[in-house]
C-alpha cells in the first residue's frame, strides 16, 4: 500500500492531475478558490461570482471572477443584473470574454470587468440585492446573494 502511495506522489509531481486530486482530495480545489481576490457576491448550484472594486484613472470597475461549469466565450460582452431592493444592470468593460478551464476543479473560471458607479458600489456593499443574473449571448447564470 505504501508503495502505491509513493508511486502516486511521483506521478502527481510529474503533472498527473487525476492522481493529484485523489491524493489531495477536495482540499486542493478549496485552496485554489481561496486565493481568488475579492468577495463572494452571489452563488448557486450553477456557479459563484467573486468581485472586487478597482480604480483606473478615476474610472471605477467591478472586477469579477465567475466560476461555473459553463464555458463562456463571446465577442458581444456580458451584463450583470442585480435585482431585489435595488435593481440595476452593469455592462462589461470589454466585448471579448473567454473562460479558462481548471483541471483541479473541473470548472471554468471567467474574468470579467464591469463599469460601475459609486452609488452602485454602495448598493452592493449594503447588499440591496437578492439575485444576480450574469448574461452573455443567449445564456444566463442566476445566482443569489449569500447570507
Amino acid at each position: 500500500m505504501v508503495l502505491f502511495k509513493k508511486v502516486g506522489k511521483a506521478l502527481a509531481a510529474l503533472g498527473n492531475n487525476k492522481v493529484a486530486e485523489r491524493l489531495q482530495g477536495g482540499a486542493f480545489i478549496e485552496e485554489e478558490f481561496t486565493t481568488i481576490h475579492g468577495n463572494k457576491i452571489a452563488a448557486s448550484n450553477e456557479g459563484i461570482i467573486y468581485a472586487g472594486i478597482d480604480e483606473l484613472n478615476g474610472y471605477l470597475f467591478l472586477e469579477t471572477i465567475v466560476v461555473s461549469r459553463l464555458n463562456i466565450k463571446t465577442f458581444n460582452g456580458a451584463t450583470l443584473k442585480f435585482s431585489g431592493e435595488a435593481d440595476f444592470t452593469l455592462a462589461s468593460d470589454t466585448q471579448e470574454i473567454e473562460s479558462d478551464f481548471s483541471n483541479a476543479s473541473n470548472q471554468y473560471t471567467t474574468q470579467v470587468s464591469f463599469d460601475i458607479t459609486k452609488d452602485e458600489i454602495q448598493l452592493i456593499k449594503e447588499k440591496k440585492y437578492d439575485t444576480v443574473i450574469f448574461e452573455f449571448k443567449k445564456k444566463s447564470l442566476t445566482l443569489h446573494r449569500p447570507e
